[in-house]
Parts: C-alpha cells; structure tokens; sequence
C-alpha cells in the first residue's frame, strides 16, 4: 500500500507530517486529506481560530506532490 505525506501549509508556515499514512490509492490519500483538514478547522474553531485559509500538501513517498487541498474546499468536499 502507498504511503502518503500530508504537511499543513499557512502564511508562511508549515507543519510536516513525518510518518505519513499508508492509503489505498490517490482517492483515498484525498478522503484522508479532507477528514485532516476538518478535524484540524473544527478543533481551531472551537479556540476560536480561523485556519481557513490553509491548506494539506498531500506527497507521495518520492517527495513529489500529488494533491494540495485548500481547507475550504474540504468544507463542501462530498464524502
């Protein structure tokens, strides 16, 4: 099974993910992106943070990147 990074990436920071995460495919690498992205907007909400403007850069085990999802757009993202 294919492992995937997926850093968090703002206004000048980044936040690596070290151990990635082993997914089946693309798609899947995507769904776990997307449940990322809300758990960390839902948690930052209840700080009373706007993280909205963020984004996961999603890698491959090569370093390459595969998919960069816009938190934003995790809110809408069908699952």
């Amino acid at each position: 099974m294919p492992i995937y990074y997926f850093h968090v990436v703002g206004q000048g920071s980044r936040i690596e993910d070290l151990e990635g995460t082993d997914c089946a495919d693309l798609s899947a690498a995507k769904e776990e992106a997307v449940a990322c992205a809300r758990e960390l907007m839902a948690h930052a909400i209840r700080q009373g943070r706007d993280i909205s403007s963020r984004s996961i850069e999603v890698r491959n085990a090569r370093g390459g990147v595969v998919l960069t999802l816009p938190f934003r757009q995790a809110i809408s993202e069908a699952e």
